[in-house]
């Protein structure tokens, strides 16, 4: 929701900053020169403006079948680097991103590891300890508690894996 008001004030700042450029020309005297570097310098910017992830996406978009050659990948590569003009200011900042994401992911891994091991090692509510699942001997076994504890364990244990080690793509 936030996000939409700030895109809807910038784009009413745009709006407003467009509107002052148009009544300066409209009061002032410009020649064709003027108008026609005016006009190009608006370009420019207007085809830098295009996202950065528009651009990355086209990459991703690569086929990487078994069944292609390497050299008609290559060419698609070659085509899409002529076409999309990534610099290393855009990589760096989706590298960044990636990296970013992967950290956090493994922070929250390493919380729910040692979440589910603190659920272990600390005293269970007298609710769950009616509901053990197997007896070592009558005051001592697996209660519900446990389960919960090892099913959150084993998930912390899942995405900090799958964090670490990058799944290949094969489509």
């Amino acid at each position: 929701m936030q996000q939409l008001q700030q895109a809807a004030q910038k784009q009413a700042g745009i709006d407003r900053k467009l509107d002052e450029l148009l009544a300066l020309l409209a009061d002032s005297e410009i020649d064709s020169v003027t108008a026609r570097h005016i006009e190009q310098r608006l370009n420019q910017a207007l085809q830098k403006k295009v996202s950065y992830k528009k651009q990355l996406n086209a990459f991703m978009q690569i086929n990487t079948a078994e069944s292609v050659d390497r050299t008609e990948l290559l060419d698609e590569f070659s085509v899409l680097l002529a076409s999309h003009q990534v610099d290393t200011r855009m990589s760096k900042k989706y590298l960044k991103g990636e990296r970013l994401a992967r950290f956090f992911l493994i922070i929250i891994s390493l919380v729910l590891i040692v979440l589910g091991f603190a659920m272990i090692v600390m005293p269970a509510p007298p609710y769950f300890e009616m509901f053990t699942i197997f007896y070592f001997n009558i005051q001592d076994g697996i209660t519900l508690m446990d389960l919960i504890s090892l099913l959150i364990i084993l998930s912390g244990i899942y995405l900090l894996v799958r964090c670490i080690y990058k799944p290949l793509k094969t489509a």
